[in-house]
């Protein structure tokens, strides 16, 4: 078991004020000394030695990685790869640092997507006003004309977003090996068009606006003396339990809340609002979807909402819709 510097320092602290609360009142003297020698000691300081501020770069120079040649991800100096245990014994900062990194690499893929795969960024909904939340997806330049074939390509759940299999694969391998690079550039060299969905970007994150609550206490019939009292009780509660949520999480990160974008708001409304809005309006003859982990379960949605368009048998049992996926990936990864 390891124990904090910090919890070191205060426990005796809050031992000795306990036994003092417990001597009467003429401890009081003892006690509101100790109180004073709380409020002066800077937590933020102390918990520093704990752990670092949750501050990390925003660009992969800044992390001091980077892709090399065969596209894996390697240190600048030392040519290792990524470390997770950057730091021994701080689990939730290695785990901050580890988020920090994926979303840069996020933003990495979706470059790859636009400059060595020549999709185009599409916004959706396609009739959002400008203040209201977006998300997007990638299409290729003839997706919706090309007459003869379009390729759908959908993964699966988690952090991961367009154009990824899985982050750690990418982190940990290769581009190759995590994202659906690879995928679509052999499908526009064999003439497909291309749709690459985006179906875990439902929401955006705000900062939860602060509410500042009237106190009741101004309307009631309460005598004056009692009301005080209430509010001096309210306020020493309030006190404690900043004070000790302080010290807890020195760097209590944001409150933040979810705005859910319109019709998009789980990865089956998306991959049926691509449908709707995309691919069925394409010209392609034939459609092959692409579809891994959860993708598939979106897929499996889509197909039973739409069977008429599958031109697949009615009623049809979940088993032979999971077949005729494994067959379709297996196709397509087989030969295009």
């Amino acid at each position: 078991m390891s124990i904090s510097l910090s919890s070191l320092i205060l426990l005796p602290i809050w031992i000795n004020m306990a036994q003092i609360q417990q001597g009467g009142p003429d401890e009081k003297e003892k006690t509101t000394a100790l109180k004073d020698l709380l409020s002066r000691i800077d937590l933020d300081e102390l918990m520093k030695k704990d752990e670092p501020p949750l501050d990390f770069p925003d660009t992969l120079e800044g992390f001091e990685y980077a892709f090399n040649e065969k596209g894996q991800l390697r240190h600048i100096k030392t040519g290792e790869p990524f470390v997770f245990n950057y730091r021994e014994d701080l689990h939730r900062w290695n785990q901050k640092r580890y988020e920090a990194l994926g979303e840069i690499i996020t933003k990495y893929v979706y470059e790859l997507l636009e400059k060595d795969c020549n999709l185009k960024k599409i916004s959706i909904p396609v009739d959002a006003t400008e203040s209201e939340p977006k998300s997007f997806i990638f299409m290729s330049e003839d997706a919706l004309t090309n007459p003869q074939k379009l390729m759908v390509l959908i993964h699966g759940s988690g952090v991961v977003r367009a154009g990824q299999w899985a982050r750690r694969l990418i982190i940990n391998e290769d581009l190759d090996s995590g994202t659906q690079i690879p995928f679509i550039k052999r499908a526009v060299a064999e003439g497909y068009g291309v749709i690459v969905l985006n179906p875990n970007e439902n929401y955006i994150e705000v900062e939860k606006p602060k509410i500042h609550v009237q106190s009741s206490s101004d309307s009631s019939d309460e005598p004056a003396e009692k009301r005080e009292r209430k509010d001096k009780v309210s306020k020493e509660t309030k006190k404690r339990r900043d004070f000790y949520e302080k010290y807890r999480n020195p760097q209590r990160e944001k409150e933040m809340m979810q705005l859910y974008i319109r019709e998009n708001g789980s990865p089956e409304e998306h991959a049926i609002y691509v449908w709707d809005h995309f691919i069925a309006q394409a010209a392609a003859e034939n459609v092959f979807f692409v579809a891994h982990s959860y993708g598939g379960l979106a897929f499996v949605e889509l197909v039973c909402l739409k069977q008429t368009r599958f031109r697949l048998p009615a009623p049809l049992p979940l088993s032979s819709i999971f077949h005729q996926c494994s067959f379709t990936v297996e196709e397509v990864r087989g030969g295009l």
